[in-house]
Formats: C-alpha cells, structure tokens, sequence
C-alpha cells in the first residue's frame, strides 16, 4: 500500500481513540464530528471529556495510549492547549510514538519517518481550520514498513528506559559524559 493513500483494509478503514482535556474540548468536538464523517474511519472511541469534567490529562492520554498500545484503536487524536502534555503522556504508555505537530509537514514525518501512531494538537497553538488540515493529512498517510525509515524505528522500540543505550557503530558518546568515540 501507498504511504498516502487512504487505508484500503476494505473494512471501513481506521479506528481512532479521541480525547481532550477542557482546554481541548471545543476541537475535540469539532474533530470528532469530521472523522466520524470521514470514510477513512471506521469507529472513533471517547476517551473523554466532556464539557463539565475536570479530568487531568495525563489520564485521558493514557486511556487513548492503551487503547492503541491494545491493539483496539489503530491511532489516538488528542487534543489540549498546546499539545505538549498530552504527547508527553501518552509516550509513557510502552510501544507508543506521539508527537505535537503545528504543520502538515511535521504530521508527514511523524507518520511516514517515525510511524507515529499518536496525533497531539494544541487548540492554544493552532487554528481550527489548520487542526482540521492536520488531521486530514495524518488520516492520508500511512507508515511503510519497508522504508528506509522502519530500522530507526525498530530501534526505538527497543530501548528501555531503565537501562543505558546500548549504541551500535559507536554513534552515541559514554553515558559518563566523555567525548571518545565508543
């Protein structure tokens, strides 16, 4: 399949997690409405909120994160004052990539160089015209995983935070801070 064509599973297409913090609600709304009118989704699952909770949004980042990471939402669109947060919490559910995007460009290389599954946008940062431009680029593009992208990827799933980075070709200096090649 073509990185930018639209998914061609014949079942309908993507299953998209949905969530916002208040700061977010106003897109998260309109947004919703727009993918479940699109033919590029096939089901998009609230994480929540709605206009009167007080939810933190480490937790809605995380439910929207595990739906993905679960394997029951195929990516996760979320939604607060700049993005940052959310994309923050939802890297700390394991096998996750969120990014922040203000640009269609960087929404292409999230998804084609860094297969990122996870959309953060900040309604402080961007328009909701440009939100929804965002959105529809990353619903047209799609990862290879015969790119020359997918070995910096794989790496990525391999790192765990609680060890030291392991670098092959001596690409990254000592954790102890020398400057000597490895």
């Amino acid at each position: 399949m073509s990185p930018e064509l639209p998914d061609d599973r014949g079942l309908g297409g993507l299953r998209i997690a949905i969530g916002s913090d208040r700061a977010g609600f106003a897109y998260k709304r309109a947004l919703e409405a727009d993918l479940r009118r699109s033919r590029q989704v096939s089901a998009v699952l609230d994480v929540g909120v709605d206009d009167r909770a007080r939810i933190s949004y480490p937790l809605i980042a995380a439910a929207a994160g595990h739906l993905v990471a679960g394997g029951k939402a195929d990516r996760a669109l979320l939604v607060c004052h700049t993005g940052l947060g959310m994309a923050i919490a939802a890297n700390k559910v394991p096998g996750l990539r969120a990014v922040t995007a203000h640009d269609p460009y960087s929404v292409r290389h999230a998804v084609l160089h860094n297969d990122a599954q996870v959309l953060a946008l900040g309604s402080g940062i961007v328009g909701l015209s440009v939100a929804r431009q965002l959105v529809t680029t990353w619903l047209n593009l799609r990862f290879d995983p015969h790119s020359s992208a997918a070995a910096k990827v794989a790496l990525l799933q391999h790192i765990d935070p609680s060890q030291p980075l392991a670098a092959p070709h001596g690409e990254l200096p000592p954790a102890d801070g020398r400057s000597e090649a490895l």
